[in-house]
């Protein structure tokens, strides 16, 4: 027994090409361009016996993206899914609308801090995914917990920012708090840690991931000030909650060294590693990084 895992989608919020978007790496993707393929927002799927699953956030694109994977379709029973829970890294739109394609009473396990169940259960809309047929887990950071199959998981962590809608005037955008997690999976002895979502690398995020087999991570943006250089935006990276790719201070510098196949997610439309053959993508992956595509499995 091991564990597999399905990259569902790979872009960051509003999905790749963006539907209002034509920047540069967009305008590829629009023209067809062979050097980019399109993307769907971020979420993966995860199993320790091929049977039982878990999604790692439910992205706006659910539902496309269940469509795109046969293992995550109805098997046997006429109403049902292998979908039996799903853990979310935070309250994001991105990382929550997708529950709503999942209202139509099968039952699944929703495992999150009690922040982000908190921040769901705020807004009505969720009230469609019924607490009896739902059953809400809050998970405290560093508990171990069970999913189905012998899939074990542990939420920690990780610099970053509340939801976009809850920030406020002067939002903390690289606070350790509950509100932005990453996720460590394992089954017997290996490991998988996805973290979509990281504003800075701290010594202690470091060692946890230096434990890692696998490690899928924030791919955001090449550089800080990238959306305000392309014209799409006027918020830096880490404004956001992001720490670039790039630079001294960026995540291939932080994270070099580590033992774990690594490989960036959550990649913004703007991104230029979105580029096959890019003086961007060649630098990320001489430095040993690998690029998420929907539909990219993983087995350990």
């Amino acid at each position: 027994m091991g564990l597999t895992a399905i990259v569902l989608g790979a872009a960051a919020g509003g999905g790749f090409p963006q539907w209002n978007c034509n920047c540069d790496v967009c305008r590829l993707a629009w023209a067809g361009d062979r050097r980019v393929r399109a993307r769907t927002q971020a979420s993966v799927a995860v199993s320790a016996d091929g049977e039982r699953w878990t999604l790692l956030n439910a992205s706006p694109d659910l539902r496309s993206q269940i469509q795109s994977n046969p293992r995550l379709h109805p098997q046997t029973s006429r109403r049902g899914s292998p979908i039996e829970a799903v853990v979310l890294t935070g309250a994001e739109i991105d990382q929550t609308a997708g529950l709503l394609s999942l209202r139509e009473c099968s039952p699944f396990a929703l495992h999150a801090t009690a922040t982000t169940l908190v921040a769901v259960a705020g807004n009505p809309m969720f009230g469609a995914l019924a607490p009896d047929v739902v059953s809400r887990c809050a998970i405290v950071p560093g508990a171990r917990f069970s999913l189905g199959g012998g899939l074990e998981a542990e939420l920690f962590m990780v610099p970053g920012k509340v939801p976009l809608y809850l920030e406020g005037d002067d939002p903390d955008t690289a606070i350790e708090s509950a509100a932005n997690v990453g996720v460590e999976l394992s089954c017997g002895k290996v490991r998988l840690a996805y973290v979509p979502g990281a504003a800075a690398v701290t010594p202690a995020l470091r060692e946890r991931l230096s434990r890692a087999d696998v490690l899928l991570f924030d791919g955001t943006l090449f550089t800080d000030d990238e959306m305000i250089r392309s014209c799409t935006g006027s918020k830096t990276g880490r404004r956001m909650g992001h720490m670039p790719i790039d630079g001294a201070d960026g995540s291939v510098a932080a994270l070099q060294g580590l033992r774990a196949r690594r490989i960036f997610i959550h990649i913004n439309n703007t991104n230029p590693i979105l580029v096959d053959g890019s003086a961007e993508r060649r630098r990320v992956e001489a430095a040993g990084w690998e690029i998420a595509e929907d539909g990219m499995e993983i087995v350990l």
